[in-house]
């Protein structure tokens, strides 16, 4: 999982002395043909990334995994978790502590939609901190149901990875 200031990417790579292969990939940016209209380096969109990724490494017939942050710092519900979440949750087993994984609300966007309800009573300060959501016509607060579309578009992009 290598996660940018607006994009993250996820990848299954098999390491060899002679060079290092990707068996499976995936990048956020990838989620906008499956209808995304939300940020690409945020929670929802790196749990959705992770499960693309999972479930492209499941159709390839692999199952297991191992988790490499990099220099990362191990942070607790960060992107990087909300990743591996979305790779667990497409089929692959990875040796994780469950305490690191960000909540299913939180993956869904929830805190997203809870904090747009906050600025609600400021016009302008909702505009501002929304600004990229309501320019792709996607409400804050409609965020999770939006996840639940996409999700369930990637889920069947890729049949044969839950079998």
């Amino acid at each position: 999982m290598r996660p940018s200031s607006k994009h993250l990417t996820a990848q299954v790579i098999e390491a060899k002395p002679e060079g290092d292969r990707v068996l499976a990939s995936a990048h956020s940016s990838e989620l906008k043909e499956f209808g995304w209209k939300g940020s690409c380096g945020n929670i929802p969109a790196a749990y959705l990334t992770g499960l693309l990724a999972g479930l492209r490494a499941r159709s390839e017939g692999i199952s297991k995994t191992v988790l490499d942050i990099g220099l990362h710092a191990m942070s607790p519900s960060s992107r990087i978790f909300a990743a591996t979440k979305g790779a667990l949750d497409g089929g692959l087993s990875i040796p994780h502590d469950k305490a690191a994984l960000p909540s299913l609300e939180r993956t869904q966007g929830k805190h997203v939609a809870s904090y747009s309800q906050t600025l609600s009573s400021e016009p302008e300060a909702y505009k501002r901190a929304f600004s990229a959501y309501l320019r792709h016509k996607l409400k804050p607060e409609d965020l999770q149901n939006h996840f639940a579309d996409v999700q369930a578009k990637i889920n069947a992009s890729l049949p044969e990875a839950r079998e």
